[in-house]
This record gives structure tokens, sequence and C-alpha cells, in this order.
């Protein structure tokens, strides 16, 4: 242990601890050893230590006006807790105002009396503090669960109606039945168990505010995805919002697949047909997703959107000695059939036409020809991928 020596009167020497010594040991103390610690070291007249210990006892006032705080969040948990309700869960939305993307909810169930500092409403907070938070809420959390619903889902239902349906969910995901529903200022629609709206309840409730930091990390991580599609719209950075870029991107390239159409009614210019620009914006989403899985099979791309005036194929890929002309479809639902189904003769005869272009115009006569089709499903904003070779002959 290393010390260093002070003189008293008449060579007397006092062994002090040194101050990298009392610093690792406020250090390592937590919040409740730190008055202890303060007045142990208080009558050392060093001016580093009396440093530390100004620190330090800033540090109390903080952690005071925290405890403080997380005390007053806890309010009405505690008010469901005196009428027995032991399991609340806390529920709130993010997405409810951006022209793209999903909106998502989570519910969270907290234990009981639980405080976790810095929890607060998710808009209060940087994206480092909202992830660091997510994950001590996952971890301490009795269960949570998160609701998505889709752009299309918000265009046939209206914003409203799809964030109690993503609430909705977001309840049945939960491995424990809530006996009382906390949420953000709405009521939800058919719902069993108790529940109670609170106007600014993501800065009020200690189980919404938790919510809210799930819900808004879980949908900033899917627009990041997004934004891996779609790169002209910049959603890694305004994650659907209507920034002055993204409108901008809107009016040049026109919508994408996951752009709500009854949200931007007003920033398409009367040229742009808005079901041609989403048939065309569903279309590239596809065949992305595609290119992707494909290369990851082992494929080649060749060429994309190979146009002749006999038609148009998605994607031409290698394989060793084949080359594959693949035809892409999109699908919201897996209930129409094999992808090879969905191409009919007609598409099929334009389909072989063009491909004879294709090996007209390239050195591939000695290759073996296969006609293939990639189907790509979208559920609840995940994607799921099936490839049929062979779908039909030349």
């Amino acid at each position: 242990m290393l010390y260093c020596y002070i003189i008293l009167t008449k060579g007397v020497y006092k062994k002090l601890e040194t101050i990298n010594k009392i610093k690792s040991a406020f250090e390592c103390a937590l919040p409740e050893q730190y008055n202890e610690l303060i007045e142990q070291y208080s009558t050392d007249e060093r001016k580093g230590v009396q440093n530390i210990i100004q620190c330090y006892q800033k540090k109390i006032q903080a952690y005071q006006k925290e405890q403080a705080r997380l005390e007053k969040m806890l309010l009405f948990e505690r008010e469901c807790y005196n009428r027995g309700y032991d399991i609340v869960a806390g529920i709130d939305e993010v997405g409810r105002g951006p022209l793209a993307g999903p909106v998502v909810t989570a519910a969270v169930i907290l234990p009981k009396d639980c405080k976790i500092e810095g929890v607060n409403d998710s808009k209060k907070l940087s994206p480092k503090k909202r992830q660091e938070l997510y994950d001590i809420i996952c971890e301490k959390a009795i269960s949570y669960g998160i609701g998505v619903v889709s752009s299309e889902r918000i265009d046939e239902i209206n914003i409203l109606q799809a964030t109690y349906e993503a609430m909705r969910q977001s309840i049945r995901k939960l491995s424990v039945t809530p006996q009382m529903v906390l949420v953000d200022a709405v009521h939800i629609p058919d719902i069993t168990m108790p529940q109670r709206g609170i106007v600014g309840g993501d800065g009020k409730s200690i189980s919404i505010a938790a919510a809210s930091i799930v819900a808004k990390v879980t949908r900033d991580a899917m627009m990041e995805e997004y934004a891996k599609l779609y790169p002209q719209y910049a959603f890694e950075k305004n994650k659907g919002y209507g920034s002055s870029e993204h409108i901008q991107a809107i009016k040049q390239h026109g919508i994408c697949a996951i752009h709500r159409k009854t949200f931007i009614k007003n920033i398409l210019s009367p040229k742009q047909d808005i079901t041609k620009s989403d048939n065309r914006a569903k279309g590239t989403k596809g065949e992305v997703l595609a290119v992707r899985e494909m290369e990851k099979m082992g494929y080649t791309i060749l060429e994309r959107n190979f146009r002749r005036a006999s038609g148009e194929i998605d994607i031409i890929a290698q394989k060793q000695n084949m080359i594959v002309f693949t035809e892409v479809k999109l699908r919201q639902t897996d209930k129409n059939g094999q992808p090879c189904e969905a191409v009919t003769p007609e598409k099929q005869k334009h389909i072989v036409q063009t491909a004879q272009y294709y090996i007209a115009e390239n050195d591939v006569a000695n290759f073996d020809i296969r006609f293939d089709v990639a189907e790509v499903l979208e559920q609840d904003a995940k994607f799921y991928f099936k490839y049929t070779e062979n779908a039909f002959w030349l």
C-alpha cells in the first residue's frame, strides 16, 4: 500500500494515503457510502483530497435529486399497488408522426418499486443514454412486449387505430398478464384489464417512461435497417420524420415502400402518380432484398432490371456454369400459393423473349439457362425469403 508522510511537530510523522488511493476508494463506493468517506477524509487538508470531497458532495446532491425524481415517478405505480394491482404494465408508442416507417409500441412490467436511474421520457435522452437504459430495462423487467404496425396498415386504418392495434400487440406479447395498464395519454379499446391514461405519462410514470425507451430504441434500429434499403431518404438520420432533407428526397425520388401514402399527399407534385410510385417502390424493395439473399446463396449478380421491348427481367445472375433469370415477387401474405404460380404463362413468355435478347447480346451461349422466382414475404415489418428454382422452362 502506498503512503505519503507529513511532518507534524518535533520530527513526528503522520502516515497518509496517496490522493490516487483516496480517489479510488470513492470511485469504488456506492452512492450511499459517499457521506461516510467524506467524513473520513474531511480533515485531510491537501487540495487534491478537498477537490475529491467537493466533487462527491455534488454527486450526493445529484443522487438525492434523482432519487426524489424517481420517487415522484413511482406515484402512479404505488397507487396501483395500494389498490391490490401488483403487476403493472406501462405502455407507450413511438412513430405516430413520421412520413415513413411503422408505428412501434412497447409494454413493460417492472418489478414492484423498481427504480432505474436515468429513466425518463425517451425524447429527453440522448441516443447513447437510451441504448444504455434499454439494456438495463430489458434485463430488469419482469416482462416486456413490442408491437409493430406497418405503414401499409396505417394507410388502411389510420394512425390512431394502428397505434391501438400495436398497443394490443405489445400487451399480448407479455409473458405475464398485467393486472393494471398505465398508458401515455390514450385509452386503449378492446382490452380486458383495467387501464389508466396519463397525459404526459412518459415523464410522470416510470413504467411508461421505460416503455417509451424500449419502443424508441426498437423503432430507431428498424429505421436504420430501412436506410440500408433506401439510402436516398437518410432514414438513419430522420427516422422517417418530415425533415427538409427527407421531403426534398421524396420530391426528387418519389416514395418508397415504407412511406405512408396518406401522410404525403401534399408533398408529391401533381405530376407524380402516387400509385405508380408506390408500385415501383415495392418492386425495388423486393429486388434489393432478393439480391442480398441470392448473393448469400453464392450467386453473382450480372444485371438488374434488364429491359427490352419484349419486357423486363428483374435479376440476371450466374452460379458456376448456369445463367439464371429471376423474377421477384413481393407479398404481404403467404396465402396466394407458390411464388412460381404468380408468374402467369403470359408473363413467362415475355421473360423468355427478353432472356433471348440477353443471350444474343452476351457471350453466354455455352452456359446452361434457368428461370427462377424469388419471393419476398413481408409480415409484421419482418422479411422472409423463398427461392424457387426452375419455376418454368424455356
